[in-house]
């Protein structure tokens, strides 16, 4: 450990990596159905200059990069989905999680937990 009880391979604040599970959500709409809005939400997010993964999941989309990258693609969703989808109110639930000790991918996280599983329960 370093002097100021950080990891010794945390050498740069500003880059610091992050993951957040968000689920964006239209209000008002004339329909219960999103599944229109979520595909146009999901394109926008997959065709992201700002060197940020995507994962689309049951109940959102998990995005993997540096912290300001990510907080700056939901920023660029919600001026897309206001001015390209003409949608009024949005609602966006995020998660996020960032360590420093070490990088871990979202997948990385899930393969830890089913580890464990099948050593414990098997197949």
């Amino acid at each position: 450990m370093s002097s100021n009880n950080l990891p010794v391979t945390y050498n740069d604040p500003t880059e610091l990596g992050c993951l957040a599970d968000v689920c964006i959500v239209p209000l008002g709409t004339s329909s219960p159905s999103v599944s229109d809005t979520v595909f146009e939400i999901e394109n926008y997010l997959r065709n992201n200059t700002l060197n940020v993964k995507t994962t689309l999941h049951s109940a959102g989309t998990t995005l993997e990069g540096e912290m300001s990258a990510v907080f700056q693609l939901i920023k660029q969703v919600h001026l897309f989905c206001h001015k390209n989808l003409n949608l009024v109110r949005l609602h966006t639930e995020i998660r996020t999680g960032s360590r420093i000790d070490k990088n871990q991918t979202a997948s990385e996280k899930v393969e830890t937990v089913e580890k464990k599983i099948k050593e414990k329960y098997g197949s």
